[in-house]
């Protein structure tokens, strides 16, 4: 089972300017109950859990900051972040303002189980099988994670964390999928996203000054992460 926890942001009041450019700021008080019923929409990409796909294809949404899926679903609402499949999922009309708020606390607010359960001995094969199926578990990636680790301290630690966590504007990298960074950061490096949105030439991007295997390694790294 996944279980909610409270942050400081999903019991308090968050001061929403309105996407439309509006003046005036909401205050909108995150539902957990909700952004759960929201999610059922999202839960045919990423999963009644927001685990995502086990094979990267979708991210990971659970557990990442409540800011930070706030700002994502805005960029994709004002088409500031390009990405086809979400675009008719945040039209107005689909997913409003306030909307965002609670899907992002309810997202924000799940704990994935990443050990294996215990088992009583009435639990039939289906019972076992479906509780294992809900186990989140991130694939170790190939490359060098040593030195992965000595790279990500000294080019990422300083924004997603020591241990990947992620910081406020920042994601967590612990427990996403590494197919999933790897294609982002593809994009980053590709200029189709941006990295580092206060460097005015995205080529200068430190994603643009590594090389491949060092990208490889820390990413091998990240993946030894956990949560």
């Amino acid at each position: 089972m996944a279980h909610w926890k409270k942050t400081a942001l999903a019991a308090g009041l968050v001061m929403l300017a309105l996407s439309a450019g509006a003046a005036d700021k909401r205050e909108v008080k995150p539902d957990l109950e909700t952004g759960r019923q929201i999610n059922g929409v999202c839960a045919a990409c990423h999963g009644a859990l927001g685990a995502g796909g086990k094979k990267g294809e979708y991210p990971r949404l659970a557990g990442l900051s409540m800011g930070y899926i706030m700002e994502q679903l805005f960029k994709f609402k004002a088409r500031k972040r390009v990405n086809l499949p979400m675009f008719p999922y945040t039209l107005e009309r689909e997913l409003s303002d306030e909307d965002i708020v609670h899907i992002s606390a309810y997202l924000a607010s799940i704990k994935l189980d990443t050990t294996m359960p215990i088992f009583k001995d009435s639990d039939d094969a289906l019972t076992r099988l479906q509780a294992v199926d809900k186990v989140f578990n991130v694939p170790r990636a190939e490359g060098d994670a040593d030195a992965g680790a000595k790279l990500y301290k000294t080019e990422c630690q300083s924004c997603h964390g020591k241990k990947g966590e992620g910081k406020k504007g920042t994601p967590m990298l612990s427990g996403q999928y590494t197919q999933y960074l790897n294609r982002q950061i593809g994009k980053f490096i590709a200029g189709e996203r941006l990295h580092d949105e206060d460097l005015k030439d995205w080529k200068k991007d430190v994603l643009n000054q590594l090389k491949p295997e060092e990208i490889r390694d820390i990413l091998a790294y990240v993946s030894t992460l956990g949560d």
